[in-house]
């Protein structure tokens, strides 16, 4: 018996997880289920965010589940067939987890990467069917948060603006700053407003919002639909990166079962654009739903919330801030009074797959080590993404005011380097896609990430002009138009002051690591 449109609190059951990365393999895996027609439950679910992992397929018995790493086709035979015989296979599972029969989140083991941080908004990634409203519901104590919006928008307008949560992600209108003042000011606004999902992040390691579509986007859509209908907003776009197809199926099944599950006559449609980095910045994000080719930064003010989708007051989050905003509606989500709730994390080793995982906000980032392996350990890290900053310690507030006092970014990655990463070179490689990818709107950023690439290839050329660098970075930052700009200059700035030495050795002509060819 197949449970394509629900999977939880099924006794027996067997659960297929995979993401993007690995999804056809997946499809075989299924295709091996489907030939033995067994008489157990059988799902495909999304990716746990541990794509090391996976395809991962989960065997389910009376509350006891054991977790099967890459099986092959044979290996999934025998664990159908043990199941069918009502006993539990756990041989060569890479984990075994006693849990609750009718969880609704996944059980999660003590050790590995799925043991890493406090899975909450990423609860039902792996677990659930991810357009299933059954299985949504049933992770939930509070029915569908639309619903609780229908009934009283007033109560959920007042925790949204008295949670003071921050915006999660570069792409969103109110990042790392509380959301409250864009809701007020969208609901003060004359005008017919617009709710945004801006899901589209082309970021290579930056993978939060793309887990949370493909694995969970009835956790985004319900919180993006209850703020519509608490703000009276007549539809809902969730903008997202073209290449994301799976993401995109998903998300507008999820889509259709939510509004055919709760009385509104609010509509959800799904918008796609450009697989730039660039296209995640929120007002670029407008221009895109709007259908514009040529995506260029918007002045502000007035901002999004005021002159947002073809004039409309818009609300702009992204899918990590709406997840958020659906756990802290839902729950006492703790987290730091500065920032609460949790944030993601992208974590990416040397050499090793990548591992999405969950922090509390009053933890600190080096919680995030054990969710991937680096054979020869780590000296530094990148933390912010493709703009991040260098630090050689993770001993930082995993909050927005943390990260932001260590000079760090927020946009939800971790890259771990090892001794074989240059620090000069890498600060030449971000400076570089700063040159190339930005949006030539505004003279700061397009002049200024020139000038930056030409003060770095002056280092190799035997002359290191700090002071100017820094004093670059400090216009660039200070007077750009949009976040692109203003960020730029991070992985260049906290990599000198991080790592000064390699900077001048690399101006007398000496590369530390060996790795730069010098003339």
């Amino acid at each position: 018996m197949m449970a394509d449109d629900r999977i939880a609190g099924e006794p027996t059951a067997v659960r297929v997880s995979t993401g993007s990365e690995n999804h056809q393999q997946g499809q075989e895996l299924l295709s091996v289920i489907h030939e033995y027609n067994t008489s157990v439950e059988v799902a495909e679910v999304g990716s746990t965010g541990c794509v090391g992992l996976e395809p991962l397929v989960l065997a389910t018995v009376e509350g006891k589940t054991a977790f099967f790493s890459h099986p092959t086709a044979d290996h999934v035979k025998t664990i159908v067939r043990d199941l069918d015989d009502g006993s539990l296979p756990t041989d060569d599972a890479v984990a075994v987890v006693e849990h609750d029969s009718d969880t609704g989140t996944l059980p999660t083991p003590e050790e590995g990467p799925l043991g890493v941080g406090s899975r909450r908004a990423l609860g039902s990634c792996g677990w659930s069917v991810p357009a299933s409203i059954e299985d949504y519901s049933v992770s939930r104590d509070t029915g569908l948060l639309t619903e609780r919006a229908i009934d009283d928008p007033e109560s959920i307008h007042e925790q949204v603006t008295s949670s003071d949560l921050r915006g999660r992600g570069r792409g969103d209108a109110s990042s790392d700053t509380s959301v409250a003042e864009e809701w007020k000011t969208v609901h003060e606004t004359t005008g017919d407003p617009i709710v945004v999902v801006n899901g589209n992040e082309s970021d290579d390691h930056a993978d939060g919002d793309r887990l949370l579509l493909e694995s969970a986007p009835l956790e985004v859509l319900d919180a993006a639909l209850a703020t519509a209908t608490v703000l009276d907003a007549s539809d809902v776009v969730v903008y997202t990166n073209e290449t994301w197809t799976i993401a995109c199926e998903r998300v507008q099944n999820a889509a259709t079962a939510l509004v055919d599950a709760v009385a509104t006559e609010i509509s959800i449609r799904v918008v796609t654009g450009p697989d730039e980095y660039k296209a995640g910045e929120p007002t670029m994000a407008l221009e895109a739903i709007e259908g514009n080719h040529r995506l260029e930064a918007r002045r502000q003010p007035p901002g999004p919330s005021e002159h947002g989708v073809n004039g409309r007051p818009t609300l702009l989050h992204t899918p990590r801030t709406f997840a958020q905003l659906n756990q802290i509606v839902s729950a006492d989500f703790g987290g730091a009074s500065s920032d609460p709730g949790t944030r993601l994390f992208t974590v990416v080793g040397d050499g090793s797959a990548p591992s999405t995982v969950e922090l509390l906000t009053d933890t600190t980032l080096d919680a995030v080590l054990p969710a991937v392996e680096t054979e020869n350990g780590w000296t530094a890290a990148c933390v912010g993404g493709v703009f991040g900053g260098v630090t050689r310690s993770l001993d930082v507030p995993a909050s927005a005011p943390g990260l932001v006092g260590a000079r760090l970014g927020t946009n939800g990655v971790v890259e771990l380097l090892g001794d074989s990463t240059c620090m000069v070179a890498l600060a030449g490689e971000r400076a570089k896609f700063a040159r190339e990818m930005n949006c030539g709107r505004c003279v700061p950023c397009r002049e200024g990430s020139k000038q930056l690439v030409n003060l770095l290839r002056d280092v190799y050329e035997g002359e290191y002009k700090g002071g100017m660098l820094r004093e670059l970075a400090r216009v660039m930052r200070e007077t750009s138009l949009c976040g692109f700009g203003r960020e730029a200059s991070r992985p260049v700035t906290t990599a000198m002051d991080e790592f000064e030495t390699e900077f001048t050795a690399h101006a007398k002509g000496n590369c530390p690591t060996g790795i730069c060819n010098q003339s």
